[in-house]
């Protein structure tokens, strides 16, 4: 980043770098526990749901970019081992060793859930301070807020449908 640009940051930098890693970490786990389990799920109503872990595999991808790119903006080093990806995340890892649709959406479900209060601290503690990060948090957080509502609707369907 030039200097100008990392002068606009009006918060410890090395404490951001560290908490977008931790945001990193848990978007490529996500990014995997989507599309892993478009893979294996089993049940009901699979097909729609499938799709929806499909979409939501590509936007966890693509939070992935903007944070990798922030971070480098802001002269900070990405995650570079994967292996790293568990000690650092915020959420975790749920894997999907029961294919059931139900619990693969209450899985993801609660996943959206932390990500959204994870994007929300990073929000909080970028607003006013370091406005170009604060910008591509709010997408990303408005995104899982997105998820968090597709996969209930997906939840509720289902429920009534197995009523």
């Amino acid at each position: 980043m030039g200097t100008r640009g990392l002068s606009l940051v009006k918060t410890d930098v090395k404490e951001l770098i560290s908490l977008l890693n931790k945001a990193l970490a848990d978007e490529w786990l996500a990014y995997y526990q989507y599309w892993i389990g478009s893979k294996v799920i089993k049940g009901p109503m699979k097909g729609e749901v499938i799709a929806e872990l499909i979409q939501h595999a590509a936007d966890e991808l693509r939070h992935a970019d903007m944070l990798v790119n922030r971070i480098i903006q802001l002269g900070g080093t990405p995650i570079l081992e994967p292996k790293d990806w568990y000690e650092m995340s915020h959420c975790g890892y749920s894997s999907p060793s029961n294919p059931f649709v139900k619990k693969i959406l209450d899985q993801n479900i609660a996943g959206e859930q932390c990500a959204i209060d994870v994007y929300e601290k990073l929000r909080k503690l970028t607003k006013d301070k370091d406005e170009v990060t604060y910008q591509i948090v709010l997408s990303i957080q408005t995104d899982e807020i997105e998820h968090e509502e597709d996969l209930q609707a997906l939840l509720e369907d289902l429920e009534t449908i197995t009523k």
